[in-house]
């Protein structure tokens, strides 16, 4: 029987950017628009605007930034709540979770 030698594995230098990436994917937090909602009396139709952008953490802070406020709430369902005033309706439009992360600006697109 003949033996046959081990394969080794080429050594791979510590590719720090490639860790930091790869933790940035992992621990990112989830990101939202806040849409209000705005319907119209008369023709019983409706308008939207972006009031805001957020942040949802794993531990359910939730971070929010618009024109002229920051908000800082304990979940994702109050900013709605904060949002929705007097007719006005505040929805989340959620975005998909980031896969790719970069370096340098304008290279993760």
């Amino acid at each position: 029987m003949t033996a046959v030698p081990p394969q080794e594995t080429p050594y791979q230098p510590f590719d720090l950017g490639k860790e930091l990436r790869a933790l940035v994917l992992a621990t990112a937090p989830r990101l939202f628009v806040v849409a209000r909602i705005h319907p119209y009396e008369d023709t019983g139709e409706s308008d939207v605007e972006i009031a805001a952008w957020g942040m949802a953490h794993e531990d359910g802070r939730t971070e929010v930034v618009g024109p002229g406020q920051r908000l800082v709430l304990a979940s994702p369902e109050r900013v709605e709540a904060w949002f929705s005033r007097g007719g006005v309706t505040a929805q989340l439009v959620w975005l998909a979770p980031a896969t790719a992360a970069s370096l340098g600006p304008g290279l993760a697109a």
